[in-house]
């Protein structure tokens, strides 16, 4: 998956932050959502406009911060 496709980055929305589509939904709170507990079915009955490649691309694009700046000592 190109996470590139489904997260964006616009300056004047959300301080800059990875957002979803271009939505004021920030990778970050998928991400804190998560790690609470909250299954994939619970995010997106709570938030309609979100699919599961929505969430997988959060995942993805995770992923690909910590393989590029993650030092492991």
């Amino acid at each position: 998956m190109d996470c590139r496709d489904i997260i964006t980055i616009e300056p004047g929305k959300r301080s800059g932050k990875p957002c979803i589509r271009g939505m004021r939904l920030a990778v970050s709170d998928i991400l804190e959502y998560l790690a609470g507990g909250m299954t994939e079915s619970e995010i997106l009955e709570d938030f309609s406009e979100l699919t599961l490649e929505d969430i997988k691309a959060c995942l993805a694009f995770a992923s690909r911060l910590v393989r590029r700046d993650w030092i492991v000592q």
